[in-house]
């Protein structure tokens, strides 16, 4: 369209979209959120050191509002929000926060309990004198100044930087796509190392001969680092973790004793340190504690932890190192801004930019005072050749109608130059003194020395790295101290923890409902029973849930979680929550990752893994399925194919076996059939199985009984709380596949079978109904009668309730 001249041009949105964050993002990258690698300083920081110097708020001099340092650098240099600024200054100033703070503040600035700084206009601040290094000879041209955001003032690209900050005290910052954070390292350790390099070929050094001088990050709030080979890789790609662990004591004591927490890692909120160490003795994942106090003050950090006598207190501190960020990692990521370029950099990368920063800086400071040097000799050799002159250049001047035909007329007759004609015309009568003839020729051959010296180090590489070694041997020996941070020389294999050394060894038992919410509980908290007992309250159940499992494992045991979709799932029984005996548990989702629409069929422990084992699985519609244990040694996490399932089918039964057992599959209907696994050949993970029992109408598989010892008996449990024992030698071994023999006889009065299990007289059984009642009571109390009868009642049910599954305990873990 054409309209006065005027033509609209298309625009794809697509590239305007594109072009405008791109721009936006470098906006952030560069301007705000990444460091210069030469002075280590975001753009605030550097606004606030210069808006500082500007203001006079030096070391020595009276402290200033924080106020008036914010609006400074907000009305000047840095257009952004009030509290973008005052935020960090208040780091700045925050000895928790930077291994040498660059601010000196007076007032609130803040705590490691996560305390926020009181409001700008109650603190107040000055310069720190180790900001002052970074600022000296800044009036020097030793840095390129550029417009602020309104073109009214200039401000430093850069600080001149004598001391390399970067390095010495971290950064952390999120632009956008990217991300950086180095961690903070001794100021005496990193002098030392860049003095090496530069008595030798800075650009030949290698992350070797730096580490040994930089053992490692030297964090403000100490703690100890695990130096292992890591380390070094960290420091050759800029990329990886260190181990961060709290120095804990043990203190003994008459009555009680103490473990002191003395430290914590860098960055960590000690107030949220401490509501997870209470959360860990709530929950009993911390035992034996019976009192936490904070006594840390001024002079460091003093966490008590008091235990009962006699507790291992080894125990206690490996839990808080486990549980707790007492132990954790330290993230480095070094990126930095090279020529306006985010670049992620090495040690090397570091200490050389710093190097190189360094050089330009005095370079271009010597040239500086070179020119200044020669603007000096040059007067002075006017004011020389003046003196020898006087008399003439006197008359001259009287002759002379004004200031500028006297200047005209000195250029021409003794050929000085403009600035040697006006100096000449300001300078005072008492020079004309034979003492000042003699001070100018003193100055005229200071003058000339000093510029033979700048001229030297301007044609010396070596001359310039000399003044670069010197200047860092006087910050190292006025500013530097010891380490705060420890080092620890061990691979983290060393160290690690393992969970179940922490863990007591003890029968547990584990519940699961249909709705998929499992629990542990303690075996004592049930006691023994008669049998017709009304039993204890196993778990609350949510209403419509029943009970899908129950039975007996140590915490140390694996869980198989064996899903309707086949999948195989894997945890160890003491990463189940414990839970009382009147609470539902904790949904398994919380534990497995599930797909769409899968539930957990079916459990069963596995003390460890064994090529000559195997897992026997039999479905509801009568397949059964023998499978070597170790193709399940590799679990990933979403599962592994246990057993590939009819459409309808579903697991009922998975038991650990030799190969050699015989089996007695029982189904609702109270038939069984007995056969040995010998029958059914190993398969494959994914394979669906071979036939076991020939099932009749409406029936189905309830469960399954591995024999183990002819002389024991099978217990037949129903739905109506009654059961029998049968001895094992009444059921013959038939061929797998037939349609079995009788094993209860079903009426309405007890129900449907739904549970069978090999027992011996010496044990005990745990019975529970679909309502979480639970009772414990002894084999020897049901009587042993013939494969056809009703049985005796094993539980007293309540209307509505029923028996849903039936465990054996074992005389050795009674």
């Amino acid at each position: 369209m054409d309209n006065n001249n005027q033509k609209v041009l298309p625009i794809y949105i697509e590239k305007e979209i594109k072009s405008s964050y791109i721009d936006y993002a470098m906006s952030v990258i560069v301007s705000r959120a990444l460091p210069d690698v030469r002075d280590g300083l975001k753009p605030v920081q550097r606004r606030i050191l210069y808006a500082m110097l500007e203001i006079g708020i030096t070391p020595g001099k009276p402290y200033r509002k924080s106020a008036r340092v914010v609006g400074d650098v907000l009305g000047k240099y840095h257009p952004h929000g009030d509290s973008a600024v005052y935020d960090a200054m208040v780091r700045m100033a925050q000895d928790f926060s930077l291994r040498y703070p660059l601010v000196d503040g007076h007032g609130n600035f803040g705590s490691l309990d996560g305390d926020s700084a009181a409001a700008m206009r109650y603190t107040e601040v000055r310069m720190d004198r180790l900001a002052m290094e970074m600022l000296e000879d800044l009036d020097k041209d030793t840095v390129d100044f550029r417009p602020n955001f309104d073109e009214s003032l200039q401000e430093p690209i850069v600080l001149p930087a004598k001391l390399p900050n970067l390095i010495i005290n971290g950064v952390q910052g999120i632009a956008v796509g990217m991300a950086t954070n180095i961690a903070p390292h001794n100021l005496h350790e990193v002098c030392q190392a860049i003095i090496y390099m530069l008595q030798n070929n800075p650009e030949e050094a290698t992350t070797k001969d730096l580490l040994q001088y930089i053992k490692g990050p030297d964090f403000p709030t100490g703690a100890s680092i695990i130096c292992n080979s890591s380390l070094k890789k960290i420091y050759e790609t800029g990329r990886g973790s260190v181990m961060v662990r709290a120095h804990i004591d043990i203190e003994e004591g008459k009555k009680k004793d103490r473990v002191v927490i003395k430290d914590i890692p860098y960055q960590l909120n000690k107030t949220t340190l401490i509501e997870k160490v209470v959360d860990l003795v709530k929950n009993k994942q911390l035992d034996g504690i019976t009192d936490l106090r904070d006594e840390s003050n001024r002079e460091g950090v003093r966490i008590v932890l008091e235990a009962k006598k006699g507790e291992n207190l080894d125990i206690i501190i490996n839990r808080l190192y486990k549980l707790t960020p007492l132990q954790s990692n330290f993230s480095f990521n070094m990126v930095a801004l090279v020529d306006n370029v985010p670049k992620t950099l090495n040690l090397k990368g570091i200490l050389l930019n710093f190097i190189y920063h360094r050089r330009e800086v005095i370079v271009r400071r010597t040239k500086y005072e070179l020119d200044k040097a020669e603007k000096r000799a040059h007067i002075v050799i006017g004011l020389l050749k003046a003196l020898d002159n006087i008399d003439e250049i006197i008359k001259l001047i009287k002759s002379s109608s004004n200031a500028s035909e006297a200047k005209t007329k000195l250029i021409e007759r003794f050929e000085f130059s403009e600035v040697q004609a006006q100096a000449i015309l300001d300078m005072k009568l008492q020079k004309l003194t034979g003492l000042e003839r003699e001070k100018l020729e003193d100055e005229y051959k200071q003058l000339m020395e000093t510029i033979k010296m700048l001229e030297e180090i301007l044609a010396s590489t070596k001359l310039v790295d000399e003044i670069i070694i010197e200047d860092l041997t006087m910050i190292d020996k006025k500013y530097a101290g010891s380490r705060k941070t420890e080092l620890v020389q061990a691979e983290l294999s060393e160290l690690s923890l393992d969970e179940e050394d922490l863990i007591k060894d003890e029968p547990m038992v584990i519940t699961m409902t249909n709705s998929g919410y499992i629990k542990r509980q303690s075996l004592d908290i049930y006691r023994t029973q008669n049998r017709g007992g009304k039993g204890v309250t196993g778990g609350k159940m949510k209403e419509e849930d029943d009970i899908m499992d129950l039975f007996v494992s140590n915490t140390k045991d694996y869980l198989f979680f064996i899903s309707n979709l086949g999948k195989l799932r894997a945890l160890k029984v003491y990463q189940i929550s414990e839970g009382s005996r009147t609470n539902k548990g904790k949904a398994i989702v919380n534990y497995l990752k599930l797909e769409k629409n899968e539930k957990i069929a079916t459990l069963i422990p596995i003390k460890e893994f064994s090529e000559n084992y195997y897992l026997l699985m039999v479905t509801k519609f009568g397949k059964v399925k023998k499978t070597p244990l170790n193709a399940f040694i590799h679990l990933r996490r979403d599962g592994v194919m246990a057993i590939k399932l009819l459409e309808g089918d579903e697991l009922v039964s998975v038991n650990l076996t030799n190969g050699e057992n015989d089996i007695i599959i029982v189904t609702s209907k109270g038939m069984a059939i007995r056969f040995n696994e010998k029958d059914v050949r190993p398969m494959g993970r994914v394979a669906a199985g071979v036939r076991a029992i020939t099932l009749k109408k409406d029936d189905f598989v309830v469960n399954v009984a591995i024999v183990k010892d002819e002389s024991s008996s099978l217990l037949v449990s129903t739905e109506n709380g009654y059961g029998k024992r049968t001895n094992i030698s009444e059921y013959r071994i038939q061929r797998r596949g037939g349609i079995g023999i009788k094993t209860i006889k079903i009426t309405p009065r007890t129900g449907n079978v739904v549970n069978v299990n090999q027992v011996t007289p010496e044990e005990e059984l745990l019975l529970i109904t679909s309502s979480g009642m639970v009772i414990r009571c002894k084999v020897n109390d049901i009587r042993v009668i013939g494969r056809t009868t009703q049985g005796v009642r094993l539980i007293r049910l309540k209307e509505g309730d029923s028996l849903v599954a039936v465990e054996n305990i074992r005389p050795e873990i009674k």
